[in-house]
């Protein structure tokens, strides 16, 4: 997982995010990572409006958002 975060980061990707709290709460997040060190994470959540700190052991699952652009027919 720690890979596929830190490919992320270079690319400047935004990633929909499961991510298991320490209640056991299971969240979606929209993120954009900032900084990974050691075994968490910094990432701006566009959820919350906030920076935020996640451990990557709870991270369920990460996909980028890819935007595709759309063409002009005249």
């Amino acid at each position: 997982m720690k890979e596929q975060l830190v490919k992320s980061m270079q690319r400047n990707q935004f990633l929909n995010m499961k991510y298991m709290a320490k209640d056991s709460h299971v969240s979606k997040r929209r993120i954009k990572i900032m900084k990974i060190v050691g075994d968490s994470f910094q990432a701006y959540c566009f959820t919350r409006q906030a920076k935020r700190t996640f451990m990557i052991d709870s991270v369920l699952a990460v996909v980028p958002i890819i935007h595709k652009e759309r063409s002009v027919v005249c």
